[in-house]
């Protein structure tokens, strides 16, 4: 009669089987997490050329290696490594543990006998051994520790495997059963320690059940939960989204959006805890005492941060201000928080920036960019843009600015003058030496200065833009770094935008086209298009983290100050920047949004903005005008011929004309067909070239 045994693993046979397993499948997806590749455009992205390194370098460094270790995750890498601990030291036990196997019954190995061997043969060699091992003849041997009860047991074996070969009904049991006694017990081995299970053990193995499934399972799913729901898809804290949505304003100024952000809750691990307003006068008073000049604070600004009565957050607001000021604080653990507080401040206007959004006013989100741009560069709002080069100071800006005589200079004004003028401006006493000179013109000429060659709106397929269609607003445009010589001649071609073929799925689909295009000698190339170029990272030496520059596009309607279609953001481009000896390429890059068209006819007048958010002066904007037609000019003669076939009558050899016939008795009448016009000569010759579809709504204006 068979039964059943439940054993525990007292060896470690299958114990470390089962470890192994269970912790491979949460090592694995942890351990693949954690080191796939990084594909953040930060990243990846190329640098710009320089050497330069401000004055606290080693604080700023400090504090972008900090953040790396961050993004590292350190607790799930030491999860991932106690977990590589656990399966080598579970590999090593099934590696050295010695295993027990089932041993199948064999009657010719327990009689000694070949599986060739006959009945005869059997009976001869089984009574040869019972001669020999019959209890009555053999005596125990103690020197090989045996017994009565061991020489019994030895010829009853021997007895069972002669019937399992000779006796039918045993030989039966042995083929069915595989032994001679029938059908056997078995076991089934359970793969934990006997430890777990054993008298005593229960209370703790049941206490570190209800720790794991009441406490710590609960514990993780709830942090994880409610910490998906504490942040913004914007990776912002719920709370500090909210203190911005009520600090809004239509009015705010670039200074006024430093206020707002000072609101965020982000901020609070970069301060000291309890002592979170210590060195707040300190800092108070260095950014007061630059403010005197006029280029850091306006009025508004100074009374703004005065009248702030909480001082986490008034101390917030100083830090950025002497960040924007590059006001050294002479206090290590100030000058810390001072370059912190600037990325958590820029993540801080990824939340904003919706906000402002939702209210469609374009003040504000202009405001938004602009405060971007300030922290990225380390610039106040007042400053000037040439404090973006290397090496230049306040005093230098000015100087230049009052020689030039003009009221605001840009990086491309600058370079835009002669070599010789430049020279004279930036070097001499007290100014700069000719190699922080050669630094900063290299500097300026690696800067991603994208400027608009030209911008229009199209319908791809048609000829006109009709009510509701889905409208591209496309902007060609070529990547010319400030000072940049030899600047080649716009191909007319390139200006075009070409409609995919019908049967051109990779453009249609939006993936890498093969398709050729023409050069300015009517030689056809191929496209290297590749939609993936990404532009080197900012050049910010004062802010701690790398950013790579974002254009983002957006038409407004500058009288009313409204938003009239949302940003469309750019980071990456479809032609190479610079070429592969850092040269500029010139390319001509193609930037597309689309939305849909108003509902109704007519000539709708907009302002296209181009913003940079990582260098300040490299916006652009222009008036754009987009022409919406009646459906009737989509195609002349198209929607007559429609209209016609709509109240034709049905002809007699069409299902229609026949079911007419068993209603009538009569078959309806054949209508006489149009002569069809010859077409024109122009429209021949339109059809004989090989003439590529563009849109007829481009529209192109001034830059303003």
């Amino acid at each position: 009669m068979s039964s059943t045994d439940y054993t525990y693993d007292e060896q470690g046979q299958f114990f470390p089987f089962f470890i192994l397993t269970l912790t491979g499948l949460v090592t694995a997806p942890l351990a693949y997490s954690l080191l796939k590749s990084n594909k953040e455009i930060e990243n990846t992205a190329p640098r710009i050329k320089s050497d330069f390194k401000p004055e606290d370098d080693d604080l700023i460094q400090g504090r972008k290696r900090r953040q790396k270790r961050r993004e590292r995750k350190p607790k799930r890498g030491i999860a991932v490594t106690v977990g590589v601990a656990v399966m080598a030291y579970m590999i090593y036990l099934i590696m050295v543990t010695q295993r027990t196997t089932l041993k199948l019954y064999d009657p010719y190995q327990i009689l000694g006998l070949s599986t060739s061997a006959d009945e005869k043969a059997i009976q001869r060699h089984y009574k040869r051994l019972s001669l020999k091992f019959h209890p009555d003849k053999v005596k125990p041997d103690p020197e090989k520790n045996e017994t009565m009860e061991t020489i019994n047991e030895q010829f009853v074996e021997l007895t069972k495997a002669y019937k399992a070969l000779t006796d039918e009904e045993v030989r039966q049991n042995y083929i069915q059963y595989g032994h001679p006694d029938g059908k056997q017990s078995f076991s089934i081995g359970i793969a934990l320690p006997k430890l777990l299970v054993t008298e005593g053990n229960g209370k703790y193995v049941l206490m570190f059940y209800g720790l794991l499934l009441g406490g710590l399972l609960p514990y993780l799913a709830g942090k994880w939960w409610y910490g998906t729901q504490a942040v913004t898809k914007e990776k912002v804290l719920i709370n500090s989204a909210a203190n911005m949505f009520q600090e809004y304003k239509e009015d705010l100024s670039d200074g006024g959006v430093l206020s707002v952000l000072s609101t965020g809750e982000e901020f609070a691990p970069v301060l000291k805890g309890t002592e979170d307003d210590s060195g707040l006068s300190k800092i108070e008073k260095a950014v007061l005492e630059r403010a005197q000049d006029g280029t850091l604070l306006s009025e508004d600004d100074r009374v703004s941060l005065k009248e702030i009565s909480d001082a986490s957050r008034r101390k917030v607001l100083a830090l950025l201000w002497a960040y924007l000021g590059r006001i050294p604080l002479h206090q290590q653990a100030l000058d810390q928080e001072r370059y912190e507080v600037a990325p958590i401040a820029l993540n801080l206007i990824y939340s904003y920036t919706p906000i402002t959004l939702a209210f469609g006013v374009m003040g504000p989100l202009l405001g938004s960019y602009h405060a971007a741009q300030h922290l990225i560069q380390a610039i106040p709002p007042e400053g000037s843009a040439l404090l973006q080069l290397p090496y230049f100071t306040s005093r230098l800006a000015q100087d230049i600015k009052a020689a030039t005589r003009k009221s605001s200079l840009t990086v491309q004004d600058f370079m835009s003058f002669p070599e010789s003028t430049r020279r004279t401006l930036c070097t001499g006493p007290d100014r700069l030496t000719e190699s922080q000179y050669a630094t900063a013109m290299s500097v300026a000429r690696q800067l991603p200065y994208l400027k608009i060659d030209k911008a229009f709106f199209k319908v791809v397929g048609e000829r006109v833009i009709t009510p509701s269609s889905l409208v591209q607003f496309v902007i060609k445009a070529r990547f010319i770094p400030p000072g940049s010589q030899n600047i080649p001649e716009i191909n007319e071609l390139d200006l075009e935008d070409v409609d995919p073929d019908e049967g051109d799925l990779d453009a249609i689909l939006g993936r890498k086209s093969k398709k050729k295009r023409k050069t300015a000698d009517g030689e056809e190339v191929q496209s290297e298009d590749d939609d993936n170029i990404q532009p080197p990272l900012a050049h910010a030496p004062y802010f701690a983290r790398d950013h790579s520059p974002r254009w983002h596009i957006f038409l407004a309607q500058t009288k009313e100050n409204r938003i009239a279609v949302p940003p469309s953001t750019i980071t990456s481009f479809n032609k190479p920047i610079f070429d592969k000896n850092g040269n500029p390429s010139f390319n001509m890059q193609t930037l597309k949004m689309q939305f849909q068209a108003p509902p109704q006819t007519g000539r709708y007048v907009f302002t296209m903005f181009l913003i940079c958010d990582s260098y300040i002066g490299f916006d652009s904007s222009q008036e754009v005008v987009l022409e919406v037609e009646d459906a009737s000019k989509l195609a002349p003669g198209i929607v007559e011929e429609v209209e016609e076939d709509e109240i034709s009558e049905p002809d007699e050899d069409t299902i229609a004309g026949q079911m007419q016939a068993l209603k009538t008795g009569s078959a309806p009448k054949r209508k006489a067909k149009k002569p069809v016009q010859e077409e024109s000569s122009d429209d021949e010759s339109d059809t004989e070239g090989e003439v590529e579809d563009t849109s007829d709504t481009d529209t192109e204006t001034d830059e303003e």
